[in-house]
């Protein structure tokens, strides 16, 4: 059963969500019951406050417990401030917020993680179409085996490694443990940026839907769709909310234009603070850079390459997936999420005879240092000496500017997108 709606004209009212979750309550049986709700951490837009206020007015009186679980994945934890911030707890009744506990996922503490499964090799071998085969084990947060339901609520946007997120991407890598994370960020990365984002039906989202399979307890899926930071749908129920969603987010999330761009200055907004986030502006943009045409991440109030991963990164640097499928030998005991992130910000190229060549040539306008750049294999421009506004409106000279970059997929409206073919040795 899904509730719910969309629209691409104009957005929806908070009062019309209220009701569509309101409806979906009655139908369903949540009182008396231990509830968890996943919710997104700063780095995705959506009014994730009205969410929270909401369900801690609607659930808080009829739950026997409620408490909300920020999927963090790798990203670090949010100060008190932040937190508070980020919820908006100063706008829930005081008396609500009583009934209610809030938690960080932490992936890589062993102590808050419980095994659920395993993906056999055979299994993977199957979901990936031959590209991996490796036994994998399934860890998520302990905290899902002490709640009776689960609530997965977030925005659903083009994305990189499973096609679109939201959905079940809440628990993996939400709040999953390391190493499902890392195979199923590879296996996104084997099949290339400019194939996977934006498509519904991938290879990686049957590893999650395999993977969420281990877990018991009725999963609800609360999916909104968000444009320019207002809601133009909300779908809640099993699945089949996230396939909604999905659908209209192609029809709001991606942006055709006729032909493609020799330079593109790709602004990342605040929400990014570092490259591991901010690479997003990369990765949206990618299908409609020109071959050998140059991407440039600007971002100066980036000054970290990776809060979390920084020093991992550092020492494999930025490069092609081929680079590291021709050494495998060399790079096969990198954690996949590092060798993924690392091939979706380079982008797609070749590595021939010693020699790697990448599509495109990205550059970071950061606050990373020039060193720093040429260290991990990008290219460096001084922030300083950029005028965002002189790249504006020369579409037809073969320049775009994208002022809040990072969640709209670009794509060219005739043709394939760029393509390297699976290369292995």
């Amino acid at each position: 059963m899904v509730t719910g709606k969309g629209r691409t004209d104009k957005p929806l009212s908070e009062i019309e969500i209220v009701q569509m979750w309101e409806n979906y309550c009655q139908s369903q049986n949540f009182s008396g019951k231990k509830i968890l709700a996943i919710i997104p951490d700063t780095t995705r837009s959506g009014p994730t406050a009205f969410f929270f206020k909401m369900l801690c007015e609607t659930l808080a009186p009829q739950a026997e417990k409620l408490a909300f679980l920020v999927a963090l994945g790798t990203h670090p934890p949010l100060n008190h401030q932040r937190l508070a911030s980020h919820l908006k707890i100063n706008a829930v009744d005081k008396k609500l917020l009583q009934k209610v506990e809030i938690f960080q996922h932490q992936w890589d503490d062993p102590h808050q993680l419980t095994y659920i499964g395993t993906i056999t090799a055979e299994e993977m071998k199957e979901i990936s179409s031959g590209l991996l085969e490796e036994e994998t084990p399934v860890t998520i947060n302990k905290l899902v085996t002490d709640y009776q339901v689960i609530l997965l609520v977030g925005p659903v946007f083009p994305h990189e490694v499973v096609g679109f997120s939201g959905g079940y991407k809440y628990l993996f890598p939400g709040i999953s443990g390391p190493d499902f994370l890392h195979r199923f960020h590879w296996l996104g990365a084997l099949i290339t940026n400019p194939k996977i984002n934006g498509t519904k039906d991938t290879p990686v989202r049957k590893a999650l839907n395999r993977a969420a399979s281990f877990l018991s307890q009725p999963i609800h899926q609360l999916c909104y769709v968000v444009q320019e930071k207002k809601l133009y749908g909300f779908f809640a129920g099993d699945k089949q909310a996230w396939e909604q969603a999905a659908n209209l987010s192609s029809q709001l999330n991606i942006c055709y234009v006729e032909k493609s761009y020799h330079t593109v200055l790709s602004c990342a907004p605040p929400m990014y603070e570092d490259i591991w986030t901010a690479g997003k502006c990369m990765y949206k943009l990618e299908p409609v850079v020109a071959d050998n045409g140059t991407l440039i991440i600007y971002a100066p109030h980036i000054s970290e390459v990776s809060h979390t991963h920084g020093a991992l990164i550092r020492k494999v640097g930025y490069h092609t997936r081929d680079y590291f499928l021709k050494q495998w030998q060399k790079f096969k005991d990198v954690p996949g999420c590092i060798l993924a992130h690392s091939t979706h910000v380079k982008g797609i190229g070749t590595y021939k005879n010693g020699v790697e060549k990448p599509r495109i040539q990205v550059v970071l306008a950061t606050s990373i240092p020039k060193e720093v750049c040429q260290e991990i294999n990008l290219g460096y421009l001084d922030p300083g000496k950029i005028n965002p506004q002189e790249y504006a409106g020369r579409e037809k000279e073969g320049i775009l500017l994208v002022p809040r970059a990072g969640e709209t997929l670009f794509r060219l409206a005739h043709g394939s997108v760029p393509d390297i073919d699976y290369l292995q040795e």
